[in-house]
């Protein structure tokens, strides 16, 4: 590996992972008039909110403007083009300089990596660029809030393991856990999915539970970013559901979607419905984890976009009547999010753990419940 070695990042273990980070980009070759002070700053929080919500190879605590100074740490860039290249993100220089490999040239352009010639040149198609991407595996800052997530995991729940093997009486943090614990088996997994099955779905459930809580609650800090607000992250939890779906079905869940009218009717009479109904029914299948997907994503994004928005208001007005207010109004959606973050969680779960109760629902279930 050549250049910089980022120190700070040795201990990781290294973690393949796709980045996706969403940006907004400007028409190539918009030329652009002089700002007024309050659209520069108006573009500033923007710019902030931007950087929040999207992924990022520099984890950056905060920004000097008018230095043009970054502080943070550059992260490492894993990417597969015609062989492994692995290089720190610090010889982007923020954008500012083009990094050769082995000939290939790459530009970091709008939080996203592209190939280019030796001039560094972007091509547009429409408004959005038309280089070549290579295949990003690289640590990004959201890679290292999940592995901060899971670190933080395991060592609460390695405590609370510990505390029961010196008692069966919770002490320490298996005290506050233990309800938690508790809550999720006796009023989510029991509930919808039964006595019977719920015990082998418990792992699951427990782990995404506390992932998402404990990745909102991180999003809220000062140092941390906005994990659960990422596409891509709610996408990865929502396809585990949908496998864990899907693989678990027995022969009663498979039979009512392609078989929803049962035996009651000649086959003859039931074609024209099933040429409507299994298509819906099998539509079904895909829409659930999408709408798993879409529902967390959206209401953390707008959680966090909401925070800083009435932040920037404080810069925007700059009066002595809109600071109070708009301070008040943050720490008033600043403790709702808290609400939400809990909230998010347990919806996630319970939709879960409910999919779970009907794919694994036997059929004197169903009689019982008609």
């Amino acid at each position: 590996m050549k250049g910089t070695v980022c120190r700070l990042l040795s201990f990781f273990v290294l973690v393949l992972t796709f980045s996706v980070s969403f940006a907004s980009e400007n028409e190539h070759g918009a030329t652009q008039k002089p700002l007024s002070e309050e659209e520069r700053i108006r573009a500033e929080v923007t710019e902030v909110k931007d950087h929040h919500l999207a992924d990022d190879y520099h984890y950056i605590f905060f920004s000097d403007k008018e230095k043009g100074e970054h502080y943070g740490f550059a992260l490492p860039v894993i990417l597969f083009d015609n062989g492994l290249k692995i290089f720190c993100a610090s010889e982007f220089h923020h954008g500012e300089k083009l990094v050769e490999k082995e000939g290939q040239f790459y530009k970091l352009y709008h939080g996203k990596i592209y190939k280019t010639d030796a001039q560094g040149a972007i091509k547009y198609e429409g408004n959005f660029p038309s280089n070549e991407k290579p295949w990003d595996f690289s640590i990004t800052k959201n890679v290292i809030n999940i592995i901060l997530a899971a670190a933080l995991l395991l060592l609460i729940f390695g405590a609370m393991a510990k505390s029961y093997k010196k008692s069966a009486v919770p002490n320490g943090i298996a005290k506050f856990l233990e309800p938690i614990v508790l809550f999720v088996k006796d009023d989510i997994a029991i509930p919808n999915i039964g006595e019977k099955h719920y015990k082998r779905f418990m792992p699951f459930l427990l782990t995404v539970f506390f992932f998402i809580w404990g990745s909102n609650l991180l999003g809220l800090t000062p140092l941390a970013v906005n994990l659960t607000g990422n596409i891509a992250i709610t996408f990865a939890l929502a396809i585990l559901t949908f496998i864990i779906t899907t693989f678990s079905g027995r022969q009663t869940y498979w039979m009512h979607i392609f078989n929803p009218l049962g035996s009651s009717m000649p086959w003859y009479a039931k074609l024209p419905l099933y040429i409507l109904l299994i298509p819906i029914e099998v539509l079904g299948i895909f829409i659930k984890p999408f709408s798993l997907m879409i529902r967390l994503f959206a209401n953390i994004s707008a959680g966090h976009t909401v925070i800083i928005m009435l932040l920037g208001m404080i810069s925007i007005f700059k009066s002595w009547f809109a600071g109070p207010l708009f301070f008040g109004l943050t720490f008033f959606t600043n403790l709702i999010e808290f609400l939400v973050a809990l909230l998010q969680a347990y919806v996630f779960t319970m939709l879960s753990a409910l999919y779970f109760g009907f794919a694994v629902e036997e059929h004197h279930e169903t009689e019982e419940a008609h």
